[in-house]
């Protein structure tokens, strides 16, 4: 099974940056896309941005579009989060997931639900506060 480590989080102002890493270690042949999510306390998890391993396109929310850029390096087995312009509503515990498969989808409708995803990280906190 992949394991996916984020490291990244923390606490930052309302209009500060941040950004987020995670690495991927094990089977990770056939990655067809890492992608990040996030969650609050009794909310579900959310789709925040994915990477495409097969055509390098992305993929974003519709809040963070702008403002958050994803950027994954297929040989390193990483993909990073750079998020500028934070608001106190990007507050949440940040996951990073990755979609391996023999038959890679396309798509924001298939990366944004959280199902299509294999393998999550443990999270990282991020905090914005004004």
């Amino acid at each position: 099974q992949v394991q996916l480590v984020e490291s990244g989080g923390g606490s930052v102002q309302t209009g500060g940056s941040l950004r987020l890493a995670c690495a991927g270690s094990g089977p990770t042949a056939g990655t067809c896309a890492m992608g990040w999510f996030r969650q609050t306390p009794g909310k579900e998890r959310e789709f925040v941005a994915a990477f495409s391993w097969t055509d390098s396109r992305t993929y974003y929310a519709d809040s963070v579009k702008g403002r958050f850029t994803i950027a994954g390096d297929n040989a390193k087995n990483t993909v990073n989060l750079q998020m500028n312009s934070l608001k106190s509503e990007d507050t949440a515990v940040y996951f990073c997931a990755v979609d391996v498969s023999t038959i890679c989808y396309s798509g924001i409708r298939h990366y944004e639900r959280p199902a299509e995803y294999d393998a999550w990280g443990q999270g990282t906190q991020v905090t914005v506060s004004s």
